[in-house]
Order: C-alpha cells, then sequence, then structure tokens
C-alpha cells in the first residue's frame, strides 16, 4: 500500500518564505502557480515589448511601457499556468517540478483553468488600450503559444519555438506607438528570437539529466559539449538583429555604438557558460534581465534621437 506524503512534504521551500510566504496560506500555491516569485519570466517576456516602443520614438505614449508590463506579467502568468496544466504527468517525473501545484495536487485543474481565463481577461483589458494593428499583432501570437508546450515532445528545439512567443512584443510594441508594421520591428523580433533561444539553452542545461529520464528533448542535450558554442552563435545573431534594426531607423555608425554594453554583458555570459553546471547556468539565465535593460536603454536613446 502506497502512502501519500503529507501536505506538508508536498510545499516548496519558495511558498514558506519570502513575496509568496508573505500572502495567506490559501493564495501561496496560486502565486506559485503563476511564478510570482520568479519574475524573470515577466522581464524576459516584457523586454522585447520595451525594446519595441523604444526605438519608435515613444513620443508622448510613455504609459505604454507600463500598460505593456501589466500586460507581460498578466500573459506570463497565464502562460506558466497553462504549461503546467499541460505539463502536469511530466512534472510529477522531475525532481526540480515534482512539487509544483499542480502536480503535487495542492491545486485542481478546474481551479488552475478559472485561474488562467482570470489572467487572460486582463491580458485582454491591456490589448484594448493598444492600436488596432497592435491589438491584431498581438492576437497573432496566440496559436504558438498554445503549442509551445507540445514542442519539447516533438522537436529538438523547443527554445526556438519559445524564441518566437517570448519575442513577439518586439512586433506589438511598434505598431502601438507608430499603428503600423514596418521592418525595424521585424529585424528586431529575429535578433530577440535569436536572443531567447540563446538564455533559453543556458536555463535548459539545469534539466538536462532530467530530461533524458522522462525523454524531453532541448537545445541543450542536442548541443551536448558544444552548448557555449551554440549559445555563442545565437548571441551574435541577436546582437546581428537589434544591429539590422537600429540601422533601419538611423543608418549611422555611431548609432550601433548604443549596443556595445548589451553585446559585451552577452559575450560575458557565453565565456563563463559550463554545460555541465546547472547553478551556474541558472545564475546566467537570470542575468539576462540586465541584457534587457542595456538594450532598452541603447534603443530608446537611438530612438529618441531619430524621433527629434
Amino acid at each position: 500500500m502506497t502512502t501519500r506524503p503529507a501536505t506538508s512534504d508536498l510545499v516548496p521551500d519558495s511558498e514558506r518564505s519570502g513575496l509568496i510566504g508573505a500572502l495567506p496560506p490559501t493564495f501561496r500555491p496560486y502565486a506559485s502557480l503563476m511564478r510570482v516569485d520568479r519574475p524573470i519570466g515577466t522581464w524576459l517576456l516584457y523586454w522585447p515589448c520595451a525594446w519595441s516602443v523604444a526605438l519608435a520614438g515613444v513620443e508622448s505614449r510613455w504609459s505604454l511601457l507600463l500598460w505593456l508590463a501589466l500586460g507581460a506579467f498578466a500573459m506570463r502568468s497565464a502562460g506558466c499556468v497553462y504549461n503546467d496544466l499541460i505539463d502536469r504527468e511530466l512534472d510529477r517525473q522531475v525532481e526540480r517540478t515534482r512539487l509544483r501545484p499542480l502536480a503535487s495536487g495542492r491545486v485542481s485543474a478546474k481551479a488552475a483553468w478559472t485561474l488562467l481565463v482570470g489572467l487572460s481577461l486582463i491580458g485582454l483589458f491591456v490589448l484594448l488600450q493598444l492600436e488596432r494593428t497592435a491589438q491584431l499583432v498581438a492576437l497573432g501570437s496566440l496559436l504558438l503559444v498554445a503549442a509551445y508546450p507540445f514542442m519539447k515532445r516533438i522537436t529538438w528545439w523547443p527554445q526556438a519555438w519559445l524564441g518566437l512567443v517570448f519575442s513577439w512584443g518586439a512586433l506589438v510594441g511598434w505598431p502601438a506607438v507608430t499603428g503600423a508594421l514596418a521592418w525595424p520591428p521585424l529585424l528586431l523580433w529575429l535578433g530577440s528570437v535569436a536572443w531567447v533561444v540563446g538564455y533559453d539553452t543556458l536555463y535548459a542545461i539545469q534539466d538536462k539529466e532530467d530530461d533524458v529520464l522522462v525523454g524531453v528533448k532541448s537545445s541543450a542535450r542536442r548541443l551536448g559539449g558544444r552548448v557555449r558554442v551554440g549559445i555563442g552563435l545565437f548571441y551574435a545573431l541577436a546582437v546581428a538583429g537589434w544591429a539590422a534594426a537600429v540601422w533601419a531607423v538611423r543608418p549611422e555608425w555611431l548609432a550601433l555604438v548604443a549596443l556595445v554594453p548589451a553585446a559585451v554583458h552577452l559575450g560575458r555570459q557565453v565565456a563563463r557558460a559550463d554545460p555541465d553546471n546547472g547553478e551556474l547556468a541558472l545564475r546566467l539565465f537570470r542575468s539576462n534581465r540586465w541584457t534587457g535593460l542595456l538594450v532598452f536603454l541603447g534603443l530608446l536613446v537611438v530612438g529618441l534621437s531619430s524621433a527629434a
């Protein structure tokens, strides 16, 4: 006869302290389901949106940066809930994820779907604040989002699919300011896709052993000992895409200097990456919030100077 673990044994340390630990016990599993204690995902989803707004020149639409931040939080949280609903059986087999609220049974599937609908309504409210073209472009990401959790069962490169999804904001921010799509946001999006593949390959390093056991594919497994070279290649493509976007707005060599700090930061990540050190890989992955900030500041300077 199998003895079910006590509820206390199913509660991860992240729900006993910090931001989630400060909440009433009833709400903690739902906050954990939304990854409230791990804002890095919200930052990584938000930055391409902010980059696109910045490169467009912002004009008088500074409030867009706040609306898109709210949208990034709501949709990243919704994405985490949806991903956990699809992956709850797999999550039970992986040490790092077995205590997630759905995998451990602390949140029911019905309650998770209700939370998902609520978060999606917040996203819809943000969508209604945007220009019509931006609204249509944003809606175009829904099929990509819905398919993402299944990609790691199909392809060795689920990180590439995540890149398409997490970079989509680069296509939304520009028309939210200008009312139309153009080459700069498309180039920015392509650069961002490569950036996501690079940093998510870093993230996947920590799960390689568990992924082998449960049959999940990833770019980190595919690249093996060449993971540093692979990450370096994708980061180089990212910088190239961003540089092309800058050139499309301001075709001057001096404008490209705005991307140098971000390029140096990415280079340092590549130099330190170790395919056998999951803890270091996680720290390097999280440092991409600063990559996003550096790119944003550079594009803001270029966008404002071009609009002047």
